[in-house]
């Protein structure tokens, strides 16, 4: 996320870091990382379909061929009603409209890694690849949404263009990292460098001044219980008073769902909007499972998976309208 301050020097280096375009999207920091094995020294809508609301939730979706039990049971930490789910009209995936959000731009390019990587380019890469994986699973109209210049007023932009393109569902992607004063240093391909292996894991944050709170809370729960049914955990930190102005309420403690008001892109859109850390590139060991193509895939198949289950099946009359294989055949 880009609340955290950095060396402006650091910045510096690491564009010097990016790899050539014809690089693997999903293997491009993975091969980054490669040969650099030196030890540590830490010293330091108007458009969209209208929906009636449903009271409860729906069972939490598994992937396909999963074999994983069901999730149990969400408790709540803050007094919130369970999430109302989108009903009614349910969507066609050719028809619906999901925004994926690059977090930051090239100008503002969010944290630092461990080692010396810009949020963004995380950011970019495992946008890119959820929007590929949506798109083969007949989400045509996902769109990824790249945008230019500097943190507030691009964050505004953000926001304006969503609006704009009536979508039906924004999701903003980033990657994690601390305040300056959990920050410790090291040496990293001989630069020095900032790290803090103190926290990880992802974390998803909503606004209650979303229009559309108790669907992004749903959509939210949803990616989360995906995350946590392929055994990964949630950044717990922010419930700290440590925090300070980061600490955030705890929506599903089951899911790692918080609630962020003030957070532009989540507050200024029209349609349900969510925003997905996911991971922290600050703690040196998660930075390299972000960077290798299993996490990517984890997450990739979350955020897949919740995106189905918040569609909506098939209604009965397309699917009965499709034409049948005749097993004599």
């Amino acid at each position: 996320m880009s609340g955290w301050p950095r060396r402006a020097v650091i910045v510096a280096m690491a564009a010097s870091v990016l790899l050539p375009v014809e690089a693997s999207r999903a293997n491009f920091l993975t091969d980054l990382f490669k040969g650099s094995s030196k030890q540590a020294k830490p010293s330091k809508s108007a458009s969209r379909p209208k929906r009636e609301a449903i009271a409860k939730a729906a069972a939490p979706a598994r992937h396909v061929a999963s074999s994983k039990p069901a999730a149990p049971p969400k408790s709540r930490v803050a007094e919130k009603p369970d999430p109302v789910l989108p009903a009614g009209q349910k969507c066609e995936p050719a028809k619906f409209h999901l925004v994926i959000d690059v977090g930051h731009t090239a100008e503002s390019d969010g944290a630092m890694s461990a080692r010396n990587v810009p949020e963004f380019r995380f950011n970019l890469n495992l946008a890119e690849r959820i929007k590929e994986k949506l798109t083969s699973e007949g989400f045509v109209r996902t769109q990824l949404m790249v945008t230019e210049g500097k943190a507030r007023p691009s964050l505004i932009k953000r926001a304006a263009k969503a609006n704009k393109s009536h979508a039906d569902l924004f999701l903003s992607i980033h990657h994690d990292s601390v305040p300056d004063k959990f920050m410790e240093n090291w040496e990293f391909e001989g630069k020095e460098s900032h790290f803090s292996d103190r926290f990880s894991g992802y974390s998803l944050f909503v606004s209650r001044d979303n229009p559309d709170y108790e669907a992004s809370l749903a959509f939210a729960t949803m990616i989360g219980k995906e995350l946590k049914a392929d055994g990964l955990k949630f950044a717990n930190q922010y419930t700290l008073p440590i925090m300070g102005k980061y600490q955030h309420p705890l929506l599903d403690k089951d899911a790692g769902v918080y609630r962020y008001d003030h957070l532009v892109v989540l507050k200024r859109t029209l349609m349900p909007a969510v925003l997905l850390e996911a991971g922290s590139i600050i703690n040196r060991d998660e930075e390299l499972q972000m960077a290798s193509v299993e996490r990517q895939d984890m997450i990739i198949g979350a955020v897949t998976t919740a995106v189905k289950e918040y569609c909506g099946p098939v209604p009965a009359s397309e699917a009965e309208a499709r034409p049948q294989v005749n097993a004599n055949h």
